[in-house]
């Protein structure tokens, strides 16, 4: 058995565990696998819902406890047992639904384990996507969501906007300059902008994990690809950018590694995780 070197590793999942064909390459789950087998703990934190991610982690066998929401929620994996439930009243909702409509971008609005949305149905867009994370949509169009959110009171996790990849950094520098103040306003994805309580974002989720385990933050290791983990970057021991990973990413880690396609995890398992 090999001694462990960084005690928690942290990965983002959409562009950094799973690969472009939406899949985890065998190398890196015989790495996770082994590592933890050592001693080494390794959990997922995503912006995807905790029914969209609980499935995934299964799958990897993983133990321990789960990120979803960009760290609006926390729970345990085997159990599914809620350790954190964050989100937004309906006002605030409300508020981040008025901005975007004002620029007439279409909105999703997470809340538990729905989705609602003024997305056509039949959009191809929205379909893959409801297919990526395996969750459908609920369609709202006889009114705007800004209203239905109030008159539903729905207490939300985030809101995003899917957008095309032109459109995606004019929306949220946009975002940034009408909510970034009271609200986190982030991108997870080259065609998604999404806003969440400001308190609640990857880095932390990375210290609440730390502090669940009794690990000093020091000893942890978290791997990203977007904007969205920026804050776990810096907030790790070591922060690791996929070779994928937007440009900002890799100028704020410590380190670079391959892309998601070439096992990134799993070589920073070996890189990191052993002494």
């Amino acid at each position: 058995m090999r001694n462990i070197n960084f005690k928690l590793i942290v990965s983002d999942f959409d562009g950094t565990l799973l690969t472009s064909s939406d899949e985890i390459p065998q190398s890196v789950k015989t790495a996770i696998s082994d590592y933890v087998d050592c001693g080494g703990i390794f959990a997922v934190c995503t912006g995807r819902m905790l029914c969209s991610i609980l499935p995934r982690v299964r799958e990897l066998g993983l133990k321990g406890i789960v990120v979803a929401h960009q760290g609006t929620v926390i729970a345990e994996i085997e159990s599914g047992k809620i350790l954190k439930y964050g989100g937004l009243e309906s006002v605030d909702v409300a508020q981040i639904c008025k901005s975007i409509e004002g620029y007439g971008h279409y909105i999703n609005v997470y809340s538990g384990d729905d989705i609602y949305t003024n997305i056509p149905k039949q959009d191809e867009h929205l379909k893959l996507y409801e297919k990526i994370i395996g969750v459908e949509a609920q369609g709202i169009t006889d009114m705007p969501l800004s209203e239905y959110v109030l008159k539903n009171n729905l207490f939300c996790q985030k809101v995003a906007s899917l957008v095309s990849p032109s459109n995606r950094d004019t929306l949220y520098n946009n975002l940034v300059k009408d909510l970034g103040e009271k609200f986190d306003v982030t991108c997870s994805a080259s065609v998604l902008v999404e806003v969440s309580p400001r308190s609640d974002n990857k880095g932390e989720a990375l210290k609440f994990i730390a502090n669940y385990f009794g690990i000093d933050i020091s000893s942890t290791v978290a791997i990203g690809d977007n904007l969205n983990d920026l804050s776990m970057i810096n907030a790790a021991g070591v922060g690791v950018a996929v070779g994928n990973a937007t440009q900002e990413l890799k100028d704020a880690a410590d380190f670079v590694t391959v892309t998601n396609d070439e096992g990134a995890v799993a070589k920073i398992i070996e890189k990191f995780g052993y002494k």
